[in-house]
């Protein structure tokens, strides 16, 4: 039996738009997402199917295909600048919106709330980030700042635009954060050392260390909770 490859050919309620119109954007797989960005797929292929590919590539992981620059996408057959500037900018706007689902409203009470605040952030970059979570007496999120951003393996940090950040907003409390886009999880003596240097200087204008967390894919390294503060 011949593979229908135009989705025009498919009957209307396997085709990805007619399919959220009639159910939802629930009821679609992610190649069904993805297929209605892309729009069209190539002779013999369609979007859907190109979409497919590309998650095998992934590994099914959204997560993973943000991690992706304009040649990873442009290599598939069918796959031009517009489309793959496309999907980048939805994979980007997905990320964005996860940031933003955290404000004010939220009271920080563990690692893990911390970790879901700067998870969507950091976890497909491709180089470090360093960044400072201000938080009120009580827990609750003041604000977040990026203090620097560096290479693959390292970002310099001046423990004095941590502190800067900190007294303009009226914290009391605070959490570092940064990732390790090797995915390795364990601390580098160099991360121990300026946790040190971080504590220290907190101590010095009266505001709490929390935690400082190293992000990665999946996954964090809390430094309170190894008893690392």
């Amino acid at each position: 039996m011949t593979q229908l490859s135009n989705i025009k050919q498919w009957s209307t309620e396997d085709r990805p738009r007619e399919k959220m119109m009639q159910k939802g954007t629930e009821a679609l797989s992610k190649a069904e997402l993805l297929a209605i960005l892309l729009r069209s797929g190539s002779r013999g292929e369609s979007a859907v199917d190109l979409a497919k590919k590309m998650l095998a590539r992934a590994g099914d992981n959204l997560c993973q295909m943000g991690k992706w620059r304009l040649d990873d996408f442009m290599q598939y057959k069918g796959m031009g600048e517009a489309k793959a500037l496309t999907i980048m900018a939805a994979l980007e706007l997905g990320k964005r919106r996860s940031a933003e689902n955290v404000g004010e409203r939220v009271t920080v009470t563990s690692p893990e709330t911390i970790n879901s605040i700067f998870q969507p952030l950091l976890c497909d970059l491709g180089h470090e980030e360093f960044w400072v979570l201000m938080l009120n007496q009580g827990g609750r999120v003041i604000d977040k700042e990026r203090i620097s951003s560096g290479g693959i393996t390292q970002t310099a940090v001046d423990v004095r635009l941590i502190l800067r950040a900190a007294i303009l907003r009226q914290a009391t409390q605070i959490a570092i954060v940064h990732n390790h886009p090797s995915g390795n999880l364990r601390p580098s003596v160099e991360d121990l050392h300026l946790t040190q240097r971080v504590k220290q200087a907190c101590e010095a204008v009266n505001i709490r260390l929390i935690d400082h967390l190293i992000i990665v894919d999946g996954g964090f390294y809390s430094f309170n909770d190894h008893d690392e503060l």
